[in-house]
């Protein structure tokens, strides 16, 4: 290719790959043919094909239904066209057009112009245009079918105007070569795409509501996965009303990453809702949680802090299972660490010896949930993580010109989250962060 590309096209065609984007890699392909190779480039893509839908399509269609995926016109930008020819609209082309015979039977069109239907359109939708009439005037049309594994996803179009040469058969090789290379390349941003969507739906559906309000208690949640392209891990958080006043609260760390953490963490949320809707205690909840997690692949080893408020009785009851100490600051501060009874062994072992923590408040208090993630580093233990922690605790919650708005704990998880340590620990970092308020006896 880089002979080829040498040759015919501009140095844009050794991008095309480059980035899992479709859009992007449209451009890259545009930008390669036009305004070098030909006038005019774009590429389309079958609306099928972008949407997964599979299904037998029958071998000579009516009609095909396209997206312009990206489109060149000159040395000018596509956003210069946006007006004419927008990126992103759904044409249709009936079967006796070239685009159509050309997805048909996977064979390169090479003509004179641009076909009647093409043109009509054009005038619909440019009427008194210069750029349409410049392109209603190409002396000479290429359309080369984009194939992938057998079969026609899409095709490239190029035009040429009265001043040049027109296409040849040779030239019309080397698109189809382009063309051959922009499939995969395009697949591959495709797929990439719909494992994304698929992520980024799974962790929408998982997101507990803590803009919902409590008796007594505000909630407010931050998250930062370990790598910028990990939508999932196996961290995972939730906040739970319970009978009378009470509100629970988890932060639950799944070892590992990737698919496998993120199904037993999706396994231990579920399970730690259904058995909280039980309204059983605390201890035993863990107790129950941790049979569970011994028979979930992959749950075993998960780590988490479980805690349950009580406004009218004052009372806050920790349980925790093998995960680092929530920290709480009163209303004078400093933050300070909470000494569990028991620091409990890890989900799935079956210990099924998981102690309650009871802390009495008489004021407003500030209780800071939070993952490994956020104190462990490859500079300092995390014991001085999670001192360090509390003191970020104390300088964001001091700084709080208003306690009582409405952003001023959303605000706090940020800034706690961008305080953390950046020496590239590959973990997770996930918080909880509430403020309760005992109620009146």
């Amino acid at each position: 290719m880089p002979l080829r590309r040498r040759a015919h096209f501009s140095p844009a065609a050794d991008a095309i790959g480059s980035e899992l984007d479709l859009h992007l890699t449209g451009r890259h392909v545009v930008h390669a043919l036009a305004p070098g190779f030909c006038d005019a480039a774009s590429v389309y893509l079958l609306q099928r094909w972008i949407l997964e839908e599979e299904g037998r399509v029958p071998a000579d269609p009516p009609q095909i239904e396209a997206r312009r995926l990206a489109v060149r016109i000159g040395a000018d930008t596509a956003e210069d066209w946006e007006h004419l020819l927008p990126v992103g609209e759904v044409l249709v082309f009936p079967r006796e057009t070239p685009y159509a015979r050309a997805i048909a039977s996977g064979q390169t069109q090479l003509l004179d112009g641009v076909d009647r239907h093409t043109s009509d359109r054009l005038r619909r939708t440019g009427r008194d245009d210069a750029g349409v009439h410049a392109l209603l005037r190409t002396a000479s049309f290429l359309i080369v079918p984009l194939r992938l594994r057998g079969r026609a996803v899409g095709f490239v179009a190029c035009t040429r105007g009265p001043g040049r040469e027109p296409f040849t058969r040779g030239e019309a090789v080397a698109v189809e070569s382009l063309g051959g290379r922009a499939c995969v390349a395009l697949d591959n941003a495709r797929r990439y795409e719909r494992e994304r969507r698929t992520a980024l739906a799974i962790r929408r559906s998982l997101l507990p509501d803590t803009g919902r309000a409590f008796p007594s208690c505000r909630v407010a949640h931050g998250c930062l996965p370990a790598g910028q392209e990990d939508v999932i891990g196996g961290d995972w958080y939730d906040v739970l009303p319970r009978t009378g006043r009470r509100v629970a609260m988890i932060v639950g760390d799944a070892m590992g990453h990737g698919p496998e953490s993120a199904v037993a963490m999706i396994q231990l949320r579920t399970a730690v809702r259904t058995l909280a809707a039980l309204d059983i205690g605390p201890a035993e909840l863990m107790d129950r949680l941790d049979t569970v997690a011994g028979d979930t692949p992959g749950a075993s080893f998960a780590t988490c802090i479980y805690v349950e408020w009580d406004a009218e009785a004052h009372t806050c009851t920790l349980v925790g299972a093998g995960h680092p100490p929530p920290l709480v600051r009163g209303p004078d501060g400093p933050a300070e660490r909470i000494s569990l009874v028991s620091a409990g062994l890890p989900l799935g072992l079956g210990s099924g010896r998981y102690e309650p923590t009871v802390l009495h408040l008489t004021g407003p208090t500030l209780l800071l949930l939070y993952s490994d993630g956020l104190v462990e580093s490859r500079t300092a233990d995390i014991d001085q993580g999670i001192a360090r922690l509390a003191a970020a605790l104390d300088t964001g919650a001091d700084g709080i010109p208003d306690p009582a708005h409405p952003k001023a704990l959303p605000s706090l998880c940020r800034r706690l989250l961008a305080d953390a340590p950046s020496d590239e620990v590959r973990d997770d970092r996930t918080l909880l962060l509430a403020e309760l308020t005992p109620g009146k006896n």
